[in-house]
């Protein structure tokens, strides 16, 4: 038998949304040639790769929440109105003449609040995740609401305003302090026993209890974990608009994230979390967004080729195809 390893076995799983994502690039950069252009204005950088950045760094940010509680076998449907939460505290506080660090400080209390409700519901009296997170998504839209009193307030602070509008050494801000998010993350979890416990856990979780391990505690610290990282997209949400609505701000974001996620490699079983697909299976989501814009595809019409998009990695990634193509690789004979 041949001791080299299997081409398409030992592959990155990230290939295919890479893959994916390059397609992309060379669908736009042949149907608009000005899709790759990048202009210097005023010693900042511009141009659609830019806006991908910008725009696609909020969902990322969710994402990177969603993949820790996916990982632990979980799903969390809520995180979208926690965005609106987040915006609408951060909005109230600012108008009511608080200052930025005491609105930062009470935007992020309050999307931890909420990854801690649901991860008290699921990991402590539980309940399923999928019905646990619909109840704060539903009663979390009414949330925001509420604290806004209906209405959508506008933020006039210039230091608010620069946290995702603002550049930093000629790049923007948002996605420089997601990356650095997610870069944090990755050391807490690939640097200590983190990550191994997350995994176990969403692997198999009464064997994990069996080795020791508080499986409940880990579980509700990933829903912490997953409302924080909602909290700062809200924050990042209202800085980029400029005021906090609570009936749009994150909207549908809990369905681009769980896109991300598995498209970037995750198990929606739970156990193996891939950080970098996560961030990439973003960017791909954002891309196909614009992609769409810029061809003129109407709204209505728009979520069908994400849905064709998600579907195609997807059965790249499955076990099945996988042995399909594994099939189809020449395979030499031993001497």
């Amino acid at each position: 038998m041949s001791s080299k390893p299997d081409p398409v076995r030992a592959a990155n799983p990230v290939r295919w949304p890479l893959i994916g994502l390059a397609a992309l690039v060379l669908l736009n950069a042949v149907f608009n040639p000005a899709f790759l252009k990048i202009t210097v204005l005023d010693g900042n950088l511009y141009g659609t790769p830019i806006d991908i950045l910008v725009q696609g760094s909020r969902t990322m940010l969710v994402a990177l929440g969603m993949t820790l509680v996916i990982a632990t076998g979980g799903i969390d449907l809520s995180v979208g109105s926690v965005v609106a939460i987040s915006g609408a505290v951060c909005g109230t506080l600012l108008v009511g003449g608080h200052g930025l660090a005491v609105t930062l400080a009470a935007a992020l209390a309050a999307g931890l609040l909420a990854g801690g409700i649901n991860g008290l519901l699921i990991a402590r009296l539980g309940l399923q995740p999928i019905v646990a997170t619909l109840i704060l998504m539903v009663a979390g839209r009414g949330v925001a609401q509420l604290i806004v009193d209906g209405q959508v307030v506008i933020i006039a602070n210039p230091t608010f305003e620069y946290l995702a509008n603002g550049f930093f050494l000629s790049l923007p801000v948002s996605p420089l302090l997601v990356g650095a998010m997610f870069v944090l993350t990755h050391l807490a979890l690939r640097q200590t026993a983190v990550g191994l416990f997350i995994e176990a856990v969403g692997d198999n979780e009464k064997a994990s209890r069996f080795a020791g391990l508080a499986a409940a505690r880990i579980k509700a610290l990933a829903y912490v974990f997953c409302g924080g990282c909602a909290g700062l997209a809200g924050i990042l949400t209202a800085s980029n608009i400029r005021a906090a609505d609570a009936y749009r701000a994150g909207e549908n974001m809990e369905l681009d994230a769980i896109f991300a996620v598995v498209v970037g490699g995750t198990a929606l079983t739970g156990g193996r979390f891939l950080i970098l697909g996560t961030a990439i299976g973003a960017l791909l989501i954002q891309t196909l967004t614009t992609t769409m814009y810029n061809l003129g595809v109407p709204p209505a019409v728009a979520p069908v080729p994400k849905a064709l998009l998600i579907i195609g990695v997807s059965l790249l990634q499955s076990e099945r195809i996988g042995r399909w193509l594994r099939g189809l690789w020449p395979k030499k004979e031993a001497s």
